[in-house]
């Protein structure tokens, strides 16, 4: 009886202890075992959350107007200029792969923060200079372009090290073996892109205004300024973060599961899973799954082997899981990228198909073109806060999961979303057209800016299942030492889907050309954007399809609950 209740003393200082520390192989910003009530989880994400505010506002307030300050600033025509915004808005979410195994592999997250903001910094700075300086001004077309294309490339530059080491900095601040912080980190990624629409909206509106009505210097100052003091904010989080220790390249193991599987790959499989190798390391243990299973060769132990032979001959059943996760991750990629060339038109023809028409509220307001994605920031910020607040917890009840619904479905109905929007952007085009063509060789048509709301808000919608959706999926699918780089992968899909549109641009344009009349032409008006729209609408359904079979396949990540080590 005295052992039982000594051995119930003891589980009870043990789930004590784990209450107070935390043991997920992070630190404090001493090298300490973080201690949970003063370290992380809100009061830690509150500091990570407001850098993300500063720079997705700079970052939409350039991007959303920039094929505007293209076109009439810098006098460019329009397909000239959507390849140079899909060009840069592919190069920008395509640095943080780059960004992120840096991150993960050397200088860990904060570091890596402090060093890309500051040269995210320095790209505002150019840019505020190309407007105050006589030497870079418009007015000086040929250095005015160098420095103007200088400026906006060190913003993605800078991007490439805080997109992904950001939010997985800020989710990095949740405990995964401790349930309400994990029910936390769920809540994290909506609100995190409620900050992001925060940021969008106000760029988009505010400083979009000061720059076609005041002055684009003035407002470039303004996003300057207020990226210094959120860097200084972020840096006086320090002491509430908990940090992870960079554990050398990621990519190492996943080369050596597939050389130790290479190796052995006329072995048979063991008669049970429980004869595969495994053994006890710092971090969480991944029970076997059984597919992709010629990679479990990898932890086949022989008889003549011996434990020093660990490395690239054998690995463990953890390390093999990891691989298969990363494996798995690559058709769903592929099949993502289609969305990636829908949420690249809004930036685009969207914003050219504004500035042809009716944008005035009342009689002497008129709304600037690229503020018509102020749309698109509405639908998203209310699609998570309604998915957060109301969805959620009624999914959570009628399915007793923690996230309600898988992730892979959320992004799915978002694609279905997406779908429908371009189906409406054909229709909505197609009747402008209508309008261009009777009422001539005008500025402005009589056709309100407001018959683009449907499409915007629908593809905001969208962007909050679908976009919020791969976050979570590729932030907490990847093994835990390549959380950057998984949050990397999710912005490729926006990446490459800008590159994939400059792309079709140019080749739906030469096909067209040499079969009749091209869908782009110098103006909208002697464009067939309608056309393209009903291509992308059909695009998108094949994609989805193929989509839904691989996603009803998908084997989520199985973590050993009852073998979490390090603790």
């Amino acid at each position: 009886m005295a052992s039982e209740v000594e051995e119930q003393q003891n589980k009870r200082v043990e789930d004590d202890k784990e209450m107070k520390w935390v043991s997920d192989s992070s630190l404090d910003h001493k090298g300490r075992l973080p201690l949970r009530s003063s370290t992380g989880t809100w009061k830690a994400s509150f500091f990570i959350i407001a850098i993300e505010f500063s720079e997705r506002l700079s970052y939409f307030a350039i991007a959303t107007n920039l094929i505007t300050y293209l076109t009439k600033v810098m006098h460019e025509d329009l397909t000239t200029a959507a390849k140079n915004v899909n060009n840069w808005a592919g190069v920008t979410t395509i640095t943080p792969l780059l960004g992120a195994f840096i991150a993960d592999a050397y200088t860990g997250r904060f570091l890596m923060i402090l060093l890309s903001s500051s040269i995210y910094l320095m790209g505002l700075g150019i840019l505020t200079m190309s407007q105050f300086i006589p030497w870079f001004k418009p007015s000086k077309e040929i250095v005015h372009k160098l420095i103007f294309f200088i400026g906006i490339y060190m913003l993605s530059l800078g991007s490439g090290g805080i997109k992904p080491s950001l939010e997985s900095f800020g989710a990095d601040q949740f405990d995964d073996d401790n349930l309400e912080e994990r029910k936390g980190k769920m809540s994290f990624f909506n609100w995190w892109n409620a900050a992001l629409c925060s940021g969008l909206l106000l760029g988009v509106t505010v400083l979009v205004y000061l720059q076609d009505r005041i002055s684009w210097g003035f407002a470039y100052l303004i996003l300057t300024i207020t990226m210094a003091i959120t860097i200084l904010i972020f840096y006086l989080g320090k002491p509430f973060y908990r940090y992870r220790v960079p554990q050398g390249s990621p990519l190492t193991p996943i080369v050596q599961v597939l050389v130790a599987a290479f190796i052995k790959r006329k072995l048979p499989h063991p008669s049970t899973p429980d004869l595969l190798y495994e053994v006890p390391e710092s971090g969480r243990l991944l029970n076997h799954t059984n597919k992709l299973r010629f990679l479990d060769k990898a932890c086949i132990v022989e008889d003549n082997w011996v434990p020093e032979a660990y490395g690239w001959k054998l690995m463990t059943v953890t390390k093999v899981e990891e691989t298969k996760l990363i494996v798995n991750m690559i058709p769903i990629w592929l099949t993502s990228l289609q969305f990636g060339v829908c949420i690249a038109q809004p930036a685009t023809f969207f914003v050219k198909q504004s500035s042809t028409m009716n944008r005035m509220m009342g009689k002497k307001f008129e709304i600037p073109s690229a503020s018509v994605n102020s749309i698109t920031a509405i639908g998203m910020l209310l699609c998570v806060v309604f998915y957060e607040k109301v969805m959620t917890p009624i999914l959570r009840r009628m399915t007793g999961k923690e996230r309600g619904i898988p992730i892979l479905q959320r992004v799915g109905i978002g694609m279905i979303i997406s779908i429908l929007g371009m189906i409406v952007a054909a229709l909505v085009e197609k009747h402008r057209l209508i309008v261009a063509e009777r009422e001539g060789n005008v500025r402005f048509l009589s056709m309100t800016v407001f018959w683009l709301a449907p499409q915007l808000l629908m593809l905001g919608i969208a962007d909050g299942f679908t976009l919020v959706g791969l976050q979570e999926f590729f932030y907490d699918q990847v093994p835990d030492s390549m959380r950057s780089l998984g949050i990397a992968l999710y912005l490729s899909v926006i990446g490459v889907g800008s590159f994939l549109s400059s792309f079709l641009i140019t080749i739906v344009g030469y096909v067209t050309a040499k079969t009749g009349k091209s869908w782009f032409g110098k103006d909208l008006n002697s464009s067939r954007l309608d056309k393209f729209y009903w291509m992308l609408a059909a695009m998108n359904v094949l994609n989805f399809c193929s989509y839904v079979i691989l996603a009803r396949r998908h084997s989520y990540k199985n973590v050993n609950r009852n073998m979490i080590v390090g603790r």
